[in-house]
């Protein structure tokens, strides 16, 4: 039912207190002479009334939050002749008890149907202003000749006094719309706190078992039953929680058992592994210390090698130095004999000489004898010389026995010098053989050094890793004993809860 056509209904109820009316007229200064007032253009104000409740009522068709109170154009209709009616009542300033008892229904009409008062306001404001600008132009005067058909101020006064009497009904309605609203909120607060206790005690109730099984580690219920909608989703969502909270439980639990025994085993092969980090650590330590003696010896022998190899440079400079005394050597045997193959030569020219002096020397004698006294200062001569060429044929064989002698003396020794030059040369070849060898093996044996300090090095780092590696080893054995710990305890929790299907 729309606001206005439930203004006429319930005629007969009366307003219970009416002292109130009479403060608010007394308030507006709204007495008889303004009720007097009023009607002096009541015929006015009624004459316009259609006019403008017809350009009100189209502006209530345009507005959806007006048009939305009207189920159809009979409402409106029944509605514009109910204001109409009640307007005309204003317009005669028939503020009585009847007047009390309607605007009270007014009221209650608008708290019941939601008509709020903004639109209610807007409604009085429309029609007031089409009211006074219609009535001023029926009582103006037509043209500034004409008399006007009211005075200036008479006609300000009853439109003052009709406007305060306007205020007067928007007051009195927008105030019991304001009781009745309250009313209406505190009965629909009650139902509703009385409904939202019902609903907490029957939540309460369904969930509160849940809530205890859960306090006590006991996931095996679920929440069942009809619910309010409101609650269907938290219903729902505790059931998944569960559930989900089950299947983790068991996941957790299945994992636990897992960590458990993985733990045990590396508890295990940690302890293994710190036994054989020990033993390795031991064969490190040893290792390094072999490894240090060895590169001690290295070290040592490198020292050796190249005093070794000074040495060998130093008789390899001798051996070269004795070379070339034995190359110049055999070049002075070779000169000596050729020097005796020279005196060989000379030798067999000078016993040449010889035989051939003793030949003429015997030739000398004969043609000597021939001559008689005369050829025996020749024939004596003659045999001097034969002397002295047998002399000379003499020596000249035993020179040439010595030089046979001694060619054969120089042969041998220049055979034996070329013997020791090749034998110096191989020497010499040798000495320089091992000599590179020498270097090489010091090169070897420095680069050998180098390399085992390194290595030397390395199994410190090593054996400093190993060590490292036994205590890291230990913590670990102790961290995987206290996680094995941890997870029974975890379990010893686990299997305090009950779930869902498990027996």
């Amino acid at each position: 039912m729309s606001k206005f056509s439930a203004i006429m209904h319930n005629p007969n109820e009366s307003l219970e207190d009416t002292d109130d009316l009479r403060e608010r007229l007394h308030f507006l200064q709204l007495g008889e002479q303004d009720c007097l007032a009023i009607r002096r253009i009541e015929k006015y104000v009624i004459r316009c009334l259609p006019k403008a409740l017809d350009a009100f009522y189209d502006t209530v068709r345009r507005t959806p939050q007006t048009r939305s109170f009207f189920s159809s154009e009979a409402q409106i209709q029944k509605a514009k002749k109910a204001q109409l009616t009640y307007w005309k009542n204003i317009a005669g300033a028939n503020f009585g008890l009847q007047y009390a008892n309607t605007v009270r229904r007014i009221g209650r009409t608008h708290a019941e149907i939601g008509l709020e008062p903004r639109w209610y306001i807007g409604g009085y404001a429309l029609l007031l202003a089409s009211i006074i600008a219609d009535v001023s132009n029926q009582l103006a005067p037509p043209a500034p000749l004409l008399p006007p058909k009211m005075s200036f101020s008479k006609l300000t006064d009853s439109l003052a006094s009709l406007s305060k009497a306007v205020f007067l009904d928007m007051d009195l309605t927008i105030s019991i719309y304001i009781d009745e609203a309250r009313k209406l909120n505190k009965e629909e607060m009650s139902k509703l706190d009385e409904a939202i206790e019902e609903e907490r005690r029957f939540v309460t109730e369904r969930f509160g078992h849940i809530i205890d099984a859960l306090a006590n580690k006991n996931l095996s219920h679920t929440v069942d039953g009809n619910f309010p909608n409101t609650y269907l989703p938290m219903r729902d969502n505790l059931n998944h929680a569960i559930s989900s909270l089950c299947q983790t439980l068991h996941t957790i639990s299945e994992a636990t058992e897992s960590i458990d025994n993985t733990a045990d085993e590396i508890n295990s092969a940690a302890q293994d592994l710190a036994q054989r980090t020990e033993r390795q650590a031991a064969s490190v330590e040893k290792t390094a210390a072999a490894v240090e003696q060895i590169t001690a010896t290295v070290s040592s022998t490198e020292s050796r090698v190249s005093e070794a190899t000074q040495f060998v440079e130093e008789c390899q400079a001798i051996t070269e130095r004795f070379g070339t005394m034995i190359r110049r050597a055999s070049t002075a045997m070779e000169e000596i004999e050729r020097s005796a193959e020279a005196v060989n030569k000379i030798t067999n020219v000078i016993s040449n000489i010889a035989t051939q002096t003793n030949l003429l020397a015997l030739n000398t004698g004969v043609e000597a004898a021939h001559a008689g006294e005369a050829g025996s200062g020749f024939r004596v001569l003659a045999q001097e010389i034969r002397k002295l060429a047998n002399r000379v044929g003499d020596a000249s064989e035993e020179v040439k026995d010595l030089i046979n002698t001694s060619q054969t003396h120089v042969d041998s020794g220049s055979a034996i010098m070329k013997d020791a030059s090749s034998a110096i040369d191989t020497i010499i070849s040798s000495v320089a053989n091992i000599g590179t060898h020498l270097r090489e093996i010091s090169k070897a044996t420095s680069e050998q050094a180098s390399a085992l300090r390194d290595v030397n090095g390395a199994v410190v780092t090593i054996d400093q890793g190993t060590r490292e590696n036994a205590a890291m080893v230990e913590e670990t054995s102790a961290a995987t004993s206290n996680m094995a710990q941890r997870t029974r305890q975890l379990r010893q929790l686990l299997d305090g809860f009950v779930l869902r299907g498990q027996k």
